[in-house]
């Protein structure tokens, strides 16, 4: 029998520059670590991040990369809103 699909999350990153960075992984703290310690995205080596402001589980990495496509869409203001509200996710905001 095959083990549990371990989740995946989508998170956020507050950046130097006062971008909000969005990305996805199956372990948000070792990921926001990685990018603390210059070695994550492009994006937060050139805008080092200053805190992680949310993450949301998904139970795979499609639904989370989807989830991530969503959210890099969506004006600023929504953004936040869009990661920790389950309604928001669930209607496709």
């Amino acid at each position: 029998m095959p083990a549990p699909a371990r989740p995946w999350f989508l998170y956020l990153i507050e950046c130097r520059n006062g971008a909000w960075y969005a990305g996805i992984s199956p372990d948000v703290e070792a990921r926001y670590q990685a990018h603390l310690a210059g070695k994550g995205a492009r994006y937060t080596r050139a805008n080092p991040p200053l805190r992680l402001l949310g993450s949301r589980p998904f139970p795979d990495r499609a639904s989370a990369s989807r989830a991530e496509w969503k959210i890099k869409r969506l004006p600023r203001e929504r953004k936040l809103a869009f990661l920790l509200d389950a309604a928001a996710m669930d209607a496709g905001a």
